[in-house]
């Protein structure tokens, strides 16, 4: 059975095409990330940061950042034969929030990216999922220089709901990032099975 998640993919009516949403803070590693694991050249729209753009958008402790999305990443990566994962890239910043309805629609799950110098960057992120009720893993994205955290304290730094993953991660590595999306797969399936079998009883 295809869920509202889900469309058959390559033409095969038994083959999946899940869609999942990659979120989180600004220069938190989102572009990287779908980058990183796309089979398929990455779609992005990424704009130079400008003097203007100063006002608004916080580079503090991304001083190397020098583009930014403005409306989305897109890329492609095979889980396995038969279920690909379509991966769309939230912007960041605030003034482009109004996409996140329009990107959110039919989502299986998200990938709320974290970085442990600006953990605050993610809140509005984990809010968004969670009054929605749209399964998430956090996923903290380990830059060199910052400073070690367990999951479990992360967990608790973000005050999430309990069982909500937290995996650490490097959004560079393909073999990393594929490990965070087979986690939220497995875990978006298990709530949307336990939702199902509530709504029956």
């Amino acid at each position: 059975m295809v869920s509202e998640h889900s469309v058959a993919a390559d033409g095969d009516p038994s083959a999946l095409a899940l869609k999942i949403l990659v979120a989180g803070g600004f220069g938190v590693g989102k572009t990287t990330l779908v980058g990183a694991v796309s089979e398929i050249r990455p779609l992005r729209t990424e704009e130079l940061l400008s003097e203007a753009g100063e006002l608004v958008d916080d580079t503090d402790g991304v001083d190397q950042k020098v583009t930014t999305t403005v409306a989305m990443d897109f890329g492609r990566i095979t889980i396995r034969t038969g279920l690909s994962l379509y991966l769309f890239g939230t912007p960041g910043q605030d003034r482009f929030w109004f996409l996140w309805d329009e990107l959110s629609q039919g989502a299986l799950g998200a990938v709320v990216l974290a970085d442990t110098r600006r953990l605050e960057d993610c809140f509005p992120a984990v809010d968004y999922f969670e009054h929605r009720r749209i399964p998430f893993v956090v996923a903290v994205n380990c830059f060199a220089g910052a400073r070690a955290y367990s999951a479990h304290e992360v967990c608790r730094a973000l005050d999430l709901d309990p069982g909500t993953p937290v995996v650490l991660c490097d959004a560079r590595d393909r073999a990393s990032g594929k490990e965070v999306l087979i986690r939220l797969v497995e875990y978006a399936g298990r709530m949307h099975t336990a939702r199902l079998l509530d709504s029956v009883s």
